[in-house]
């Protein structure tokens, strides 16, 4: 008998710790985790344009996103993820108007919802590789509504790069951090199209990045940086510059009141130096005051926003197209305004 309660106690005490080594095996294994966001708007144009997208006038700055009238799309963004302890994957999807505008490099119908999809493997505590396609480090702002404070966005980033596939190296420095990477041409996420390669680098240190990418005759240095001045008060800071493109400079002031609501304001300097943002050689100050409000993961942001030209740049109101000639036609006369301004209201969930 007691031989045999002594088998029945071995057989527990084998099937148990079996049982808990198998849980502690499951629990060590990565987990696939999910999240993203929705995002939807209403859209007006107070002054300096028009609300009738068919007749000619001017409808919202040439910056991206936000920049239909009436109630308008953002995008539907799906992240799936796997983080282990050496190495994991990213792949980031996205539908809907924004989602289209974020990746209009891709060349086939199946890599056009991919806004990113890269792998990576820890090589030691201080040494990350990653491989792939991933959004740009270079600029303040990002294509998830859920990362930028503004709904509407900056003249710097709509014109900068929005994605790179290549390798790149993150390496931590004691309390700085070093980024080096070899990419494809700017936005060229599905291939390389044309056998060059861009080399690009990030500097950080104490809440301030310095970026710059370079390719072959081209060049684009930029800084970002941002700060808590107090617990209430938000700083940030973008500069940039792009060689025969264009030179911007924005600050980014935020102050929250609770921890429901805050309001803050985008100030930016941006000169076109050839890229077709604007008129060439000319600027716009492009002030945005917005508020975000919470309701649990939902975030609702009332905009205004005015762009100031250095010209008479945007169409107030016209005749119409003369369409005589289809491969150059033109408004007649159209009544031209330096300013425009306009309000939205945005929704963004995030999950």
């Amino acid at each position: 008998m007691k031989k045999f309660l002594s088998i029945v106690m071995v057989t527990i005490l084998s099937l148990s710790y079996n049982n808990t080594f198998a849980q502690e095996e499951e629990s060590s294994a990565p987990a696939l985790s999910i999240s993203g966001s929705a995002d939807a708007y209403y859209r007006a144009v107070l002054s300096g344009g028009t609300n009738d997208a068919s007749d000619g006038s001017s409808l919202a700055p040439s910056t991206s996103f936000a920049n239909q009238t009436g109630f308008a799309l953002g995008m539907a963004n799906v992240i799936l993820g796997l983080e282990g302890e050496k190495s994991g994957f990213v792949a980031d999807l996205v539908f809907g108007p924004r989602g289209t505008d974020a990746v209009f490099g891709s060349t086939t119908a199946s890599s056009s919802i991919v806004n990113q999809l890269y792998a990576y493997w820890n090589v030691s505590e201080a040494v990350t590789l990653t491989i792939g396609n991933f959004n740009t480090f270079l600029g303040y702002e990002v294509i998830s509504p859920t990362a930028n404070y503004n709904y509407s966005t900056s003249y710097m980033f709509s014109y900068g790069p929005f994605s790179h596939s290549g390798l790149k190296a993150d390496i931590t420095l004691g309390e700085a951090s070093l980024m080096l990477a070899v990419l494809n041409p700017t936005d060229a996420t599905d291939y390389n199209p044309t056998g060059d390669y861009f080399f690009g680098a990030q500097l950080g240190f104490g809440g301030a990045y310095l970026n710059t990418i370079l390719g072959d005759d081209f060049y684009q240095v930029d800084l970002t940086a941002g700060w808590d001045l107090t617990d209430a008060i938000y700083l940030g800071v973008n500069a940039t510059k792009a060689k025969d493109n264009f030179t911007g400079a924005a600050l980014y002031v935020q102050n929250s009141f609770s921890d429901d609501f805050s309001l803050g304001i985008r100030g930016e300097y941006f000169k076109d130096e050839g890229v077709g943002a604007i008129a060439l050689d000319e600027n716009v100050i492009d002030l945005t005051l917005s508020a975000n409000y919470s309701v649990g993961a939902l975030t609702i942001i009332p905009e205004f926003r005015m762009d100031m030209l250095s010209y008479d740049g945007f169409v107030e109101d016209n005749d119409g197209w003369d369409l005589t000639d289809p491969d150059d036609p033109f408004l007649i006369n159209p009544t031209l305004s330096k300013s425009l301004s306009s309000f939205t209201l945005a929704a963004v969930y995030a999950f």
